[in-house]
């Protein structure tokens, strides 16, 4: 694997790209500095926030280079949601998908984005039965958070550390 290649919204997704560069020595490109300083077919690792169960600039990066695995980082808990994501993205199962948790602050949102958080906060707030993760959103969606650890790194270090990152 040659880069780590993002797409962020709040910044989450930025700092865990750069996190990872940290540790993994791999050079670090957003998306659109991808496009102008790898050749295509680059092996990369992607990470992209979430967004409705999309991965923004997932597709584009599968299209453009050799993705070895991807990370989708959003509201929900680092390692919850895998399969769903994989399946609303056509993730193909040999690509490894992890998850992690970024921050949220309503107010840094604008237009369509905010009037629909708006509308997930009290849609969540009204349901009676949540689960663990629920309520935990919940919190972050009313209060704000900044969940973006390096600890919430810990599979997608192993899954490269194991080689497997490094051989493609």
């Amino acid at each position: 694997m040659k880069a780590i290649v993002y797409t962020s919204n709040a910044g989450s997704t930025a700092r865990y790209a750069k996190l990872l560069a940290h540790e993994t020595g791999l050079p670090v490109y957003s998306a659109q500095e991808a496009k102008k300083q790898l050749p295509a077919r680059e092996e990369i690792l992607y990470l992209g926030w979430v967004m409705a169960g999309g991965i923004r600039g997932w597709q584009e990066a599968a299209k453009r280079f050799r993705v070895c695995a991807v990370c989708g980082v959003g509201m929900c808990q680092t390692g919850t949601q895998v399969q769903e994501l994989r399946e609303k993205n056509a993730i193909p199962g040999e690509i490894p998908l992890f998850t992690l948790q970024g921050s949220f602050d309503l107010e840094k949102l604008h237009g369509v984005y905010k009037m629909m958080m708006k509308i997930m906060v009290k849609s969540l707030a009204q349901k009676e039965a949540r689960t663990p993760e629920e309520e935990d959103m919940l919190d972050m969606l009313e209060h704000g958070g900044d969940r973006v650890r390096f600890e919430n790194l810990k599979a997608v270090l192993d899954w490269y550390s194991a080689g497997r990152g490094a051989h493609l």
